[in-house]
């Protein structure tokens, strides 16, 4: 019998034995609760004692421990992970030391939430001396998220990996992760171009935006030398001058160019529909055109559905149109 660091008593019926020979103590009700394998491991053995119990027809009055092999990893980090199933709890510092080993431990026996765990602590330890062993070996331990963690890791700091000699070691060794790292940074950097683009394009109709404002801010409340009919031009500067500075001169050239293929009026026009398409006063708009605008708009959509009504009316009228000649022809070859 012994107490765990919670002060719950268990049994120790199991010996966990080490690549180093030295043996751990263990409950295996704990050890099948926390992990499906282990379970599933002492189902077998206790099958295969009592079919040699039965073969023997002996029975033993002392029952011999169970022993399990877990061989391959230091000895420390075995006990450290038959400490976790047992408490179900981890201990930060076993896991900064022993993080590679448990993680492959709580693969292997299938124990997620030691995984999970596991993974989280590595991606904070990660370096460029490490990146790639702890790449390759969340490979092989199906953790997509550590893995995911390790590849942008790659791409931040690929420059300083280039230059250590676990790079040079993989590109001789293993040219598949070689492959899948710089199709995932190529990728990555598709990725940053698209972004930009759409920054950009964000950017455009932010400033559009700006520029509706300043146009309504001109029109109604008037700046420094536009303003509207009733009122004066303000004397004190807007906030957004420089913008309104712009929009007054595009103004002033728009009321007094008479030339139709003006590129600076073309732009003009442009801006005067696209404030009628956006503006929503129930009362008069004071920016000049907003009204006949949005009549325009109006009549160009009340004409678009008239068409549309009239595509359907000669669509229906050519299928019967169709059908009628077809019955007539049928008429007439019949008897």
């Amino acid at each position: 019998m012994a107490i765990d660091t919670n002060g719950a008593s268990y049994e120790q019926d199991v010996q966990i034995v080490t690549s180093s020979g030295k043996r751990i103590p263990a409950d295996s009700s704990l050890l099948a609760s926390a992990s499906l394998v282990l379970e599933r491991m002492l189902e077998l053995e206790k099958e295969r004692r009592n079919e040699k119990s039965r073969k023997s027809k002996t029975a033993t009055g002392t029952q011999t421990k169970i022993r399990i092999r877990m061989l391959g990893m230091p000895h420390e980090a075995v006990a450290a992970f038959i400490r976790s199933l047992q408490s179900r709890s981890t201990i930060e510092e076993e896991i900064e030391k022993f993080g590679m080993h448990l993680l492959v431990l709580s693969h292997v026996y299938q124990v997620s939430w030691l995984k999970r765990r596991c993974e989280m602590v590595l991606a904070t330890l990660l370096t460029t001396e490490t990146i790639l062993d702890v790449l390759q070996l969340a490979s092989l331990c199906d953790a997509q998220w550590l893995h995911l963690r390790c590849l942008r890791f790659l791409v931040k700091d690929f420059g300083a990996v280039q230059e250590t000699e676990a790079w040079r070691f993989l590109q001789d060794n293993d040219p598949w992760l070689e492959l899948e790292i710089l199709q995932f940074m190529d990728e990555a950097d598709l990725r940053r171009k698209r972004q930009r683009r759409r920054r950009s394009k964000q950017q455009v109709y932010i400033e559009l935006n700006e520029i509706m404002e300043c146009l309504q801010h001109i029109c109604e409340e008037g700046c420094t030398e536009v303003g509207p009919m009733d009122r004066a031009p303000a004397r004190t500067p807007c906030k957004k001058f420089e913008m309104c500075r712009g929009i007054q001169l595009l103004i002033r050239h728009f009321a007094s160019c008479h030339n139709k293929s003006c590129m600076r009026c073309r732009r003009m026009w442009q801006l005067l529909r696209l404030h009628s398409a956006l503006c929503d006063h129930t009362t008069p708009c004071k920016v000049p055109l907003c009204m006949q605008f949005k009549v325009r708009a109006e009549q160009e959509q009340m004409q678009q559905k008239e068409a549309s009504k009239w595509d359907l009316l000669v669509r229906k009228m050519k299928v019967i149109k169709v059908m009628s000649t077809m019955t007539k022809k049928l008429k007439e070859t019949l008897p």
